[in-house]
């Protein structure tokens, strides 16, 4: 999985250091264990990676897309949804990314991407999607 993040990011990220056209957007996702909100370092450092590469990407503003499975109740996923994107909010301020920067929009359980019904679908649904949209002046 961690490689297929790997290839989705390289080859949505077009805009780094060196080049001259930018993507629409770069997306980066953040995936969670069940009933978790804590980042680990591995996937912190992959983020730093990727803030690091990208040629003036403070100058980014940034949505970010907090989801859930759907096991558990509806409340205790928009709860821990909200928790899941506050952790990425907190990672990105600590990157000097300014919270004027940051929207932010909590799906919890209603917003699946992939089938709910099976353990992988399950897994992939418990992410945060970062989204960074270059600022067109």
């Amino acid at each position: 999985m961690r490689l297929l993040t790997f290839i989705l990011l390289a080859s949505l990220t077009s805009f780094v250091k060196g080049q001259d056209q930018p993507q629409a957007y770069i997306l980066k996702s953040i995936y969670f264990g069940g009933g978790s909100y804590a980042i680990d370092e591995y996937q912190f450092d992959e983020l730093k990676h990727l803030v690091d590469s990208v040629k003036d990407i403070r100058d980014y503003t940034i949505t970010i897309h907090s989801h859930t499975d759907n096991i558990g109740g509806a409340a205790y996923n928009e709860w821990l949804s909200q928790m899941r994107g506050d952790a990425v909010i907190e990672r990105l301020l600590f990157l000097d990314f300014k919270s004027n920067q940051i929207e932010k929009r909590d799906f919890g359980q209603f917003n699946p991407v992939y089938d709910n019904n099976t353990w992988e679908g399950r897994r992939r649904n418990r992410r945060v999607d970062i989204i960074f949209w270059p600022v067109v002046m």
